[in-house]
């Protein structure tokens, strides 16, 4: 009897070891126990290491969690636990799980970047390309318009994206005034294109 209890406990040891998935950033959020190897680098070696695998992972256009991204979302909660005063590395992860298609960690890592330092623009753009790439414009028009307001108001990128964000929402005269700011500073063939077409169309 002793000797069938031992052997159904190890049984059960063996499933649980097996079944239970492995923990790590994609998984659960967040990650707080820091890798060996990564335990004696400086927070210098852990961006390269970080940026390293973020360049790997954002080219990944199916959105797979590879090793790369894995390694990338591991280095940056790294960053953001032991720098939680800085936002880049913040932004970062809600690119990151964006890519991943893991969207309540994207938005969220995106307004937990917003709540730590609220005038930078990086996190205000990023979640307004967020709302963008998932057709919510109105939501998008408004991240734009605080990114513009906090320090983009050259960014070319942010202009361009404000004029055609007003032209989904049917604003022409708001599209063409932003478009045409952007085309002042990275002139190109496409938005004067763009230009051209909804001149024609107030007409």
């Amino acid at each position: 009897m002793r000797q069938m209890f031992k052997r159904v406990s190890i049984l059960f040891l063996l499933l649980f070891l097996f079944t239970v998935p492995v923990f790590s950033a994609i998984k659960s959020g967040v990650e707080y126990q820091i890798p060996i190897e990564y335990k004696n680098l400086n927070r210098a070696e852990l961006e390269g290491k970080a940026e390293f695998y973020y360049d790997l992972a954002i080219k990944n256009k199916h959105g797979e969690v590879d090793d790369n991204m894995t390694s990338a979302l591991n280095l940056y909660t790294i960053l953001s636990n032991q720098n939680p005063e800085d936002p880049k590395y913040t932004v970062k992860l809600g690119k990151l799980y964006e890519i991943a298609r893991k969207d309540r960690y994207s938005k969220g890592n995106y307004y937990r970047a917003i709540s730590i330092n609220n005038k930078k623009p990086e996190a205000y753009f990023d979640l307004g390309e967020y709302f963008y790439n998932h057709e919510q414009y109105r939501k998008a028009l408004k991240m734009y318009l605080l990114a513009y307001k906090n320090g983009y108001s050259n960014h070319y990128q942010t202009l361009y994206k404000l004029g055609d964000t007003y032209q989904k929402l049917g604003d022409i005269n708001k599209a063409l005034e932003y478009l045409r700011t952007a085309s002042r500073i990275e002139p190109s063939e496409k938005i004067e294109q763009k230009i051209t077409i909804l001149e024609q169309y107030k007409k």
